[in-house]
């Protein structure tokens, strides 16, 4: 089992920027893909980034291409996206994600095993 938690969501203004962590715990987590997905008032879920633990890659969402910036740190066993110049669609719960996936980095959900609660961003015009 791998826990995940999710911290450093907030209030910002528009073109303004926020660091998200996510704190992982358990069994071989530090091999894992990871992502962060968000999910906007009355919309679905959606693939923001990822990040391998096993081969360095990233991978982002066109939306947030420039913008964020997915890393990691294996010695603390936690997970960031750096977020800056954000826009008002970028409102929206943000998830840490765990992949089985370790081959290959994907954007699918449902390849993902393990979930934080969620932190919310929101951003003011």
């Amino acid at each position: 089992q791998v826990q995940l938690v999710e911290s450093g969501g907030g209030l910002v203004q528009a073109g303004g920027s926020l660091r998200l962590s996510c704190a992982a715990s358990g069994r071989t987590f530090s091999s894992y893909t990871m992502g962060w997905f968000r999910q906007a008032p009355g919309k679905e879920r959606e693939f923001v980034a990822a990040i391998s633990w096993s081969v360095v890659g990233t991978y982002y969402a066109d939306s947030v291409k420039g913008r964020f910036t997915i890393s990691r740190d294996n010695a603390k066993n936690t997970m960031s996206l750096q977020m800056s110049r954000l826009k008002a669609e970028d409102t929206a719960v943000y998830y840490c994600a765990a992949s089985r996936v370790r081959s290959r980095i994907t954007p699918d959900e449902d390849e993902y095993d393990y979930w934080g609660q969620g932190t919310q961003v929101t951003v003011s015009s």
